[in-house]
């Protein structure tokens, strides 16, 4: 007999670990959903909900609760914490979840977490909310829009309010699920036939004839497309990196941080079979997510290894056609799907994030073959992470920039196209935030 399972311990065991234990979002989530996988799909979409909703409101879900609270939120148990975060989010942003059940199940877990001497304090905060949450008025942006003040202050300098605006309200729409078609494993007719017949939403774009946004599907791992390799997660604004180099039959390209390996399963599939993809990053789990995508894709021009990339490789000196250096960064531009990032990032975190991007390209560059091209990215939105740390690539070593106009479909045009890069904003531009240059070794 089957143990009955609670959606809403569920989503606070995972909220916990993400909040308390600094765990990452997507990783969480995806271990808790894959665990409970027998449940209904309904089921599985509200713990999702009520993960995602309460980190993506997370700031003026903490307003609330600090405006009624006598204990403010810092000074709570952090199960308690947790508790009426998550609460707070399906009273005042889950229309179909009545407040009642909401204050009922949040004073049941924290009587299971044995926390029965604070029960009074949980449903009567709670119900207070419940009282009140038409009345709330914001009092800045950051709370607003739910958005850390360090982040609306970098925008700031670089963007007009419309554009803050726009990108601060995006991370608070839901996203569907966008994927890349591998189009020398089957046709994108054949692709979208495949979804039809699981009864799969799929709208198209109209800047990228490969990617194809998906919804109304059970998991991802029930799609015959999907798990014959004949699609790949990935985003829009991503996919543009194969694209945006001019890579021909017979390349050699090495990827220096490529986990989980969908641009370089893009150059692979662009490759159409010829030349070899070499992927690498830092750890033996991160290699084992390029190698389940590999094996599931069914590429032969791709091998991935354990590899540091500011660890110098002399075996690779001069060896690469191509070399995609997509390094870790803020992830500023990806707070719609990672919204953790919006808690666990900092200023001081971003600022240490760009100066290692400039010693990893300090050492990678010298693995291009002069003519070859090198691929900076990121999916962030920081200047300093982006256009400043192009610019001192550009300044101190033997590279130029590559005009890339025309590249990336004929609807996306930004006139720093013609300097070799271009920066994609959320809610601008119909993708995640992404930044990316294309350099050729003189």
């Amino acid at each position: 007999m089957t143990k009955s399972v609670n959606s809403r311990e569920i989503a606070l065991d995972v909220l916990y670990e993400i909040l308390e234990n600094n765990g990452y979002s997507h990783i969480v989530l995806r271990q808790a959903l894959g665990k409970y996988q027998y449940l209904d799909k309904t089921e599985r979409s509200f713990i999702t909900r009520i993960v995602d909703g309460t980190l993506e409101y997370l700031i003026q879900i903490d307003y609330m609760i600090n405006q009624l609270s006598k204990v403010k939120v810092k000074k709570m148990k952090p199960m308690i914490r947790t508790i009426l975060r998550m609460s707070v989010y399906q009273i005042v942003y889950m229309d179909r979840v009545p407040d009642s059940a909401a204050c009922d199940e949040a004073v049941k877990l924290a009587v299971k977490r044995r926390f029965q001497g604070l029960k009074g304090f949980v449903n009567g905060v709670l119900r207070n909310i419940a009282r009140q949450k038409e009345t709330f008025v914001w009092p800045d942006d950051s709370v607003r829009y739910s958005i850390p003040e360090w982040i609306l202050k970098l925008w700031e300098t670089k963007y007009s309010s419309g554009t803050i605006e726009a990108m601060a309200q995006s991370f608070l729409k839901p996203s569907k699920l966008a994927v890349r078609c591998n189009l020398d494993r089957a046709s994108k007719e054949q692709i979208t036939e495949s979804l039809k017949e699981q009864k799969v939403r799929i709208e198209t774009s109209a800047y990228s004839d490969i990617i194809l946004f998906l919804s109304e599907y059970d998991y991802l791992e029930g799609l015959h497309a999907y798990m014959e390799g004949w699609i790949q997660v990935q985003d829009m604004s991503s996919s543009f990196v194969a694209q945006a180099v001019p890579l021909k039959q017979g390349d050699y390209v090495i990827d220096v941080c490529g986990a989980p390996g969908g641009k370089s399963l893009h150059v692979a599939d662009r490759l159409k079979g010829t030349g070899q993809v070499d992927v690498r990053d830092l750890s033996e789990q991160k290699v084992n997510l390029i190698r389940e995508n590999i094996s599931r894709t069914g590429f032969s021009n791709i091998q991935a290894k354990v590899q540091d990339a500011l660890e110098f490789d002399p075996d690779s000196v001069e060896k690469a056609d191509v070399l995609l250096a997509d390094l870790p960064c803020s992830g500023l531009g990806i707070m719609g799907k990672k919204p953790d990032i919006k808690v666990n990032m900092t200023k001081e975190k971003a600022d240490d994030l760009a100066k290692l991007q400039r010693e990893i390209l300090s050492v990678v560059w010298q693995y291009v073959k002069p003519g070859g091209y090198l691929v900076y990215s990121t999916c962030t939105v920081n200047p300093e992470e982006n256009e400043e740390n192009a610019k001192w690539f550009r300044d101190h070593y033997p590279f130029e920039p590559v005009n890339i106009e025309g590249r990336l479909g004929e609807n996306l045009k930004e006139e720093s196209m013609k300097e070799g890069c271009i920066q994609l904003l959320p809610g601008i531009h119909p993708c995640d935030g992404f930044f990316l240059s294309v350099f050729c070794r003189k």
